[in-house]
């Protein structure tokens, strides 16, 4: 920061610049805390979901493995024409304290085209497992794309505290102590000043006051 002219404006001015720094940093302080707080319950939920994924995931080759051991192959690729495919994922975004999160949301064909007469069982329930298989990676995808959206935020948070902490808080603060000591200085040297002209006046009044007057040693003589 550039040193400020030592004038009672400026320094004014450095005093409501120090007073909104440090709102800014409580305001920073209170976003932070709620984005930590926000992001251990998604460490959380991740952890949740990836448990989830990993069961779905090992029920689904396990179904798989059934289906084509019991139902065979051909079976099986046959079957996977007829899965319905993933028919979008949108990202909605949500407003944590001023800070954009986005939402996955995935949307599953509700139709089915295997038919539960012409599939073999294996088959069939290999389809439902790699279904929520799908569903899993979705909300896994969904937790963390969120967690690591809110990370980010709480490190830009972060610095931007550190910034107003280290930097430009003890900046204005730093300004101000030199504009006070140059008033103070100025007002000292005014005083000492004022008090010299005044010691001179007091001075010049007294030696005239002790010089005999004129007018008065003319009439003494008649």
């Amino acid at each position: 920061m550039s040193q400020a002219s030592p004038t009672r404006m400026n320094l004014l001015q450095r005093r409501g610049q120090l007073r909104l720094a440090q709102k800014g940093v409580d305001l920073l302080k209170k976003k932070r805390d709620a984005l930590v707080a926000e992001f251990f319950g998604l460490v959380r939920e991740a952890l949740e979901a990836r448990k989830a994924l990993n069961r779905a995931a090992q029920e689904a080759y396990g179904a798989l493995l059934l289906a084509q051991a019991f139902d065979g192959p051909e079976a099986v690729a046959a079957a996977s024409l007829g899965v319905p495919p993933l028919e979008g994922v949108e990202a909605e975004v949500e407003n944590v304290w001023g800070s954009k999160v986005p939402r996955l949301r995935a949307t599953f064909a509700d139709k089915v085209l295997l038919s539960p007469l012409g599939t073999p069982a294996y088959t069939l329930e290999a389809a439902r497992a790699f279904r929520r298989y799908a569903e899993a990676l979705v909300q896994v995808a969904n937790t963390e794309t969120r967690l690591k959206k809110i990370g980010e935020e709480i490190k830009k948070t972060t610095r931007r505290v550190n910034a107003l902490e280290q930097v430009v808080i003890p900046g204005i603060r730093s300004q101000i102590r030199f504009i006070q000591q140059v008033l103070e200085q100025r007002e000292r040297e005014d005083t000492f000043r004022l008090k010299r002209i005044k010691g001179k006046i007091e001075a010049r009044e007294a030696e005239e006051g002790g010089r005999p007057n004129p007018q008065l040693e003319s009439g003494a003589g008649l």
